[in-house]
Protein backbone atom coordinates (compact mmCIF):
# COMPACT_ATOMS: atom_id res chain seq x y z
CA UNK A 1 0.00 0.00 0.00
CA UNK A 2 1.44 3.36 -1.02
CA UNK A 3 0.48 6.52 0.87
CA UNK A 4 1.28 9.91 -0.62
CA UNK A 5 0.94 13.31 0.93
CA UNK A 6 -2.34 13.82 -0.84
CA UNK A 7 -4.05 17.05 0.12
CA UNK A 8 -1.36 18.04 2.62
CA UNK A 9 0.71 21.08 1.84
CA UNK A 10 4.34 20.82 2.79
CA UNK A 11 4.78 23.62 5.30
CA UNK A 12 8.18 24.93 6.23
CA UNK A 13 7.77 27.88 8.60
CA UNK A 14 11.45 28.84 8.27
CA UNK A 15 11.02 29.69 4.58
CA UNK A 16 8.30 32.20 5.38
CA UNK A 17 10.35 34.27 7.83
CA UNK A 18 11.20 37.75 6.57
CA UNK A 19 14.80 38.44 5.62
CA UNK A 20 16.54 40.85 7.99
CA UNK A 21 17.82 44.07 6.52
CA UNK A 22 21.47 45.13 6.48
CA UNK A 23 20.72 47.88 9.02
CA UNK A 24 19.66 45.34 11.64
CA UNK A 25 22.76 43.23 10.97
CA UNK A 26 25.06 46.25 11.40
CA UNK A 27 23.62 47.17 14.80
CA UNK A 28 24.22 43.63 16.05
CA UNK A 29 27.78 43.62 14.70
CA UNK A 30 28.65 46.77 16.71
CA UNK A 31 27.83 45.12 20.02
CA UNK A 32 30.59 43.27 21.82
CA UNK A 33 30.44 40.56 24.43
CA UNK A 34 31.20 41.65 27.97
CA UNK A 35 32.15 39.76 31.08
CA UNK A 36 31.40 41.09 34.55
CA UNK A 37 32.67 39.40 37.69
CA UNK A 38 30.55 39.93 40.79
CA UNK A 39 32.02 41.22 44.02
CA UNK A 40 31.34 37.86 45.66
CA UNK A 41 33.42 36.10 43.01
CA UNK A 42 36.20 38.64 43.48
CA UNK A 43 36.16 37.96 47.21
CA UNK A 44 36.41 34.22 46.55
CA UNK A 45 39.46 34.77 44.37
CA UNK A 46 41.25 36.28 47.38
CA UNK A 47 40.84 33.08 49.40
CA UNK A 48 43.71 31.45 47.50
CA UNK A 49 46.17 33.83 49.13
CA UNK A 50 45.17 32.55 52.58
CA UNK A 51 46.12 28.96 51.80
CA UNK A 52 49.60 29.24 53.34
CA UNK A 53 48.34 30.95 56.48
CA UNK A 54 45.60 28.36 56.85
CA UNK A 55 48.05 25.47 56.44
CA UNK A 56 50.26 26.92 59.19
CA UNK A 57 47.24 27.34 61.48
CA UNK A 58 46.14 23.75 60.86
CA UNK A 59 49.62 22.43 61.61
CA UNK A 60 49.73 24.41 64.87
CA UNK A 61 46.33 23.03 65.91
CA UNK A 62 47.39 19.48 65.05
CA UNK A 63 50.50 19.90 67.20
CA UNK A 64 48.44 21.23 70.13
CA UNK A 65 46.00 18.31 69.85
CA UNK A 66 48.80 15.72 69.73
CA UNK A 67 50.50 17.26 72.76
CA UNK A 68 47.19 17.47 74.63
CA UNK A 69 47.38 21.24 75.08
CA UNK A 70 44.37 22.13 72.93
CA UNK A 71 41.37 23.28 74.94
CA UNK A 72 37.94 24.19 73.58
CA UNK A 73 36.37 27.43 74.76
CA UNK A 74 32.77 26.33 75.40
CA UNK A 75 31.44 29.90 75.64
CA UNK A 76 32.96 30.82 72.28
CA UNK A 77 31.49 27.71 70.65
CA UNK A 78 28.05 28.46 72.10
CA UNK A 79 28.12 32.09 70.96
CA UNK A 80 29.23 31.06 67.46
CA UNK A 81 26.39 28.53 67.28
CA UNK A 82 23.91 31.20 68.32
CA UNK A 83 25.24 33.60 65.70
CA UNK A 84 24.91 30.90 63.04
CA UNK A 85 21.37 29.84 63.90
CA UNK A 86 20.01 33.28 64.84
CA UNK A 87 20.55 35.73 62.03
Amino acid sequence: MKINNYGVNAVNPYKNQPVKSDFANKSVANKADQLEISSAAKDLQGIVSYADERAERVQALKAQIQEGNYKVDAKQVASDLLKYYRP
